[in-house]
């Protein structure tokens, strides 16, 4: 179960935030000075020869203001590293490492809203023809007076003949217009109806689904909030395999920065109320060795200066102590209801052994704290290797070195 409180990424945050408002000022600085360093180049490019010089100063100037933002830039993240390496025991005292299960139960499941999108809207309907008014047979007018005696008679039925065969042509094309429209309507409003039948199916489909995936929620949070319940109670009656769990989610609560990161393995008995605490920590090789970063303007680099070696051990030996009393720290602090009495712990380096080219891990710290001497020390005022030998554990000599701790005597628990 992994555990990420709000208020240890709070907390993670405000540590980190000056460190990176200065980051980001830097890089935003560096930009600057290299945008404003290409216009100089454009502009030098295209300036005349009397100006080309003056453009040619600005330039190099601009070159130089790059190059230092950018050193600026390296220099601030790697303060930042090394002073999260050197604060790694601050970071966690000023959390209450404890892990409150109830408020990890899911009260209301939160679903996303329905979206069907285009399935939502109907499909356009199909538009009725409209026709042009049907013909209408209009029969000459007949002669009269002297105009029927003169051959008007025959005149007019020969334009009565010519009016109905005009009007029965008219009237044919109407209604072949109008059967033709009223055939592309009915074709048209089959195709509107099956697309609105697909339409309305999808849309089904779409809700069902949605359905399905909020009762599958459902039943996830309702299985999260059961196996939590079932934790509470196993915890409560002393259940070996509970302890277990509660204290793998208090270890995935524990943040580490990202230049130092660890890992955990643990196993606890019930009998003894001992917890088995195995801690890796990173590599020497792989923490930070650089002092810091300059700009060397005569060959145009940017150049970084080593620690002293004496610095880069004090470093990582300080950081290794700090990971052992922290982790002592974290799960004595996070067991309220003192189920762990004790805590073998062990923090070494996942490596290779040179003599067998196989994995192997160098102990560099091995201890062993009750809960009730642990809890008697302030934290916030010790200094990590005193406490370490204050509780008689058996430390690296050089743990930059991997020297492994001497562990022949044997560790016991020691008391006040």
């Amino acid at each position: 179960m992994n555990y990420q409180t709000q208020q240890a990424e709070k907390r993670r945050r405000q540590q980190d935030a000056a460190a990176h408002r200065a980051h980001l000022a830097a890089q935003r600085e560096t930009e600057r000075a290299k945008k404003s360093y290409e216009r100089a180049q454009a502009t030098a490019a295209r300036a005349s020869a009397a100006d080309k010089k003056a453009a040619e100063r600005e330039v190099a100037r601009l070159q130089l203001e790059s190059r230092l933002a950018e050193v600026e830039s390296l220099n601030t993240d790697l303060a930042r590293d090394l002073a999260d390496i050197d604060g790694l025991l601050a970071w966690t005292l000023d959390i209450d490492d404890y892990v409150d299960l109830e408020s990890l139960k899911i009260s209301k499941v939160k679903h996303p809203p329905f979206e069907p999108g285009g399935l939502a809207l109907p499909s356009p309907a199909a538009i009725e023809p409209k026709h042009t008014p049907e013909p209408v047979y209009q029969e000459p007018t007949a002669p009269s007076g002297l105009s029927a005696v003169l051959g008007g008679k025959k005149r007019h039925q020969q334009a009565v003949e010519a009016a109905r065969v005009a009007f029965e042509n008219a009237h044919s094309e109407w209604e072949r217009v109008r059967h033709a429209l009223h055939k592309i309507y009915v074709t048209e409003l089959a195709r509107r109806e099956k697309m609105e039948a697909k339409r309305v199916a999808e849309l089904s489909a779409a809700e069902e689904k949605y359905e399905q995936e909020c009762k599958k929620r459902e039943l996830e949070a309702s299985s999260h909030n059961a196996e939590l319940t079932k934790l509470i109670n196993d915890l409560a009656f002393d259940v070996e395999s509970a302890i277990q769990d509660y204290v793998s989610i208090v270890l995935s609560n524990s943040l580490y920065p990202e230049v130092f990161p660890v890992e955990h393995d643990h196993a606890f008995n019930l009998g003894s109320r001992e917890l088995t605490l195995a801690v890796s920590v990173p590599d020497p090789s792989t923490v930070p060795s650089v002092k810091g970063y300059r700009y060397v303007k005569a060959r145009d680099e940017i150049t970084s200066t080593d620690l002293p070696i004496r610095e880069k051990k004090d470093r990582y030996a300080n950081a290794v102590w700090q990971v052992a009393v922290r982790s002592l720290h974290e799960v004595f602090e996070a067991d309220r209801a003192g189920k762990i009495h004790s805590i073998a712990l062990t923090v070494g380096v996942n490596t290779i052994d040179p003599g067998t080219g196989r994995p192997a891990t160098v102990p560099l710290v091995v201890v062993a704290a009750d809960r009730e001497t642990f809890n008697g020390f302030d934290l916030a005022r010790v200094v990590p290797q005193a406490t370490l030998q204050h509780l008689g554990a058996a430390l690296s000599k050089a743990p930059f070195d991997l020297v492994p701790a001497d562990t022949s005597r044997g560790i016991r628990v020691r008391g006040q």
